[in-house]
């Protein structure tokens, strides 16, 4: 017999678990359980979406394009994404957006199923896919400290980084992998449909916020978006970390993404299995390391965790390129996962206990914005460069690079300044003194 939540409430229930503290809460535990849902379905729809597109043009250009069409309206409406989330309810944009992406999925569902699908359809409503993540990232990172007191939002990021790995690299693939073989594409395309509507349903269940009744909606979106872009330059902490993972990610994550798979395929001659078990190892070691987290008191002097933990991750790309058999792969997709997890943990927490509320959607739109902006580029360049320079060498380029400039950034004037105000935080906007949007 399954214990119910009421139980769980109860002094020796969650609290036994501090990982699990933030789902005493009913808004944040329907909140939480509806976005794992959908994530599981985000691995099912990575699984299909390939296989379709192989099926309707079996060249890579193809899914490459279905890329682009899916990335680039997220980062164009991040930022208004931001804006819309500060301005209105937050529980309602989730809920938009999950409505509109179960939409958009479902029609690639049916036409599928109908044996109508082309590829011109699929870029169309990856799009609309795309342009809905836009909306939901920003409104989902900053809709958490409405839920939680600010104690546990340590816990609540732990969990979101425990909850991502293993719904989209572990569970949701292995179960497109079966969802395709027993019923096609099609089915496994109406399955992540069902997941949106399944968050959908949970984001319903929730109780709007105080918080959130006190947002107008009033004023021109320009001014408030000049507010938050207002608010981020006058901290370094901020903007210095927007652009140096901007940098950072243009030097490395076009490299990891395209030639991590050709290194296990062509120079270390392994199998899709291999591969496969590469991605589990950074996956298992990014699920142990949020539970560590989430057990552990978070470090007062967060920036410089924040830097040192990422600055190692981004050298252990270099590890890929310097790898000549499978398990230094795995070690050091085990390692970067594993680093990148810890840091992203301490990051999403210190920008929810120091941004105030009511500028959080713009601040984290515009983290989302800066950090991918040049997503796109990297991974154009990938290809060139590295048939100048050679698969290992430009992984190994990429690394260094990467993690000499993450490592520079902490070195900013003024980065560091959170660190000097993290003995007895208020709840939030320590910086907010003069920060009014």
């Amino acid at each position: 017999m399954l214990p119910s939540h009421e139980s769980l409430d109860r002094p020796g229930g969650f609290s036994r678990v501090r990982l699990l503290a933030p789902l005493r809460h009913r808004d944040f535990r329907l909140l939480w359980g509806g976005m794992c849902i959908s994530l599981v379905g985000d691995g099912v729809f990575l699984v299909a979406m390939a296989w379709q597109v192989y099926a309707l043009s079996n060249v890579p250009t193809a899914l490459s394009t279905v890329g682009i069409a899916m990335t680039v309206p997220t980062i164009a409406f991040l930022l208004l994404g931001g804006v819309v989330s500060d301005r209105f309810d937050r529980r309602r944009v989730i809920l938009a957006s999950d409505l509109g992406r179960a939409a958009a999925v479902g029609l690639i569902a049916v036409l599928a199923v109908g044996g109508w699908l082309q590829l011109w359809h699929i870029v169309v409503l990856a799009a609309v896919y795309g342009t809905g993540t836009g909306f939901f990232a920003p409104a989902f990172d900053s809709i958490v400290p409405e839920l939680l007191p600010s104690e546990e939002l340590g816990q609540a990021n732990s969990l979101d980084q425990f909850a991502r790995p293993l719904a989209l690299r572990l569970a949701g693939p292995a179960l497109g992998g079966v969802l395709i073989a027993a019923g096609g594409s099609g089915f496994a395309f109406a399955v992540d449909a069902a997941s949106f509507l399944a968050s959908a349903g949970a984001v319903l269940a929730m109780t709007p916020g105080r918080k959130a009744a006190r947002r107008s909606g009033r004023g021109q979106i320009g001014a408030e978006l000049a507010g938050g872009i207002r608010y981020v330059r006058r901290h370094v902490w901020l903007w210095g970390t927007f652009a140096a993972a901007a940098i950072a990610y243009l030097a490395f994550m076009g490299p990891t993404e395209v030639l991590l798979p050709f290194l296990v395929k062509n120079t270390l001659h392994g199998s899709a299995f291999e591969f496969g078990v590469v991605l589990a190892a950074g996956g298992l070691a990014s699920l142990a390391c949020a539970m560590v987290m989430g057990q552990s008191e978070l470090p007062r002097r967060s920036i410089t965790f924040i830097y040192v933990t990422w600055t190692i991750a981004t050298f252990a790309v270099a590890g890929y390129g310097l790898a000549t058999a499978l398990w230094q792969v795995m070690l050091a997709s085990a390692a970067f996962n594993a680093l990148e997890t810890a840091g992203t943990i301490v990051w999403a927490t210190l920008k929810q206990r120091n941004v105030p509320t009511a500028l959080l959607g713009r601040v984290s739109s515009l983290d989302w914005l800066i950090s991918i902006g040049l997503l796109p580029l990297s991974l154009a360049l990938t290809g060139p460069v590295s048939a100048a320079i050679g698969v290992r060498t430009t992984l190994v380029c990429a690394g260094v690079v990467g993690g000499l400039v993450t490592l520079g950034a902490l070195w900013l004037p003024g980065m560091r300044a959170p660190e000097r105000n993290e003995r007895g935080l208020p709840e939030s906007g320590v910086f907010a003194s003069s920060s009014s949007s």
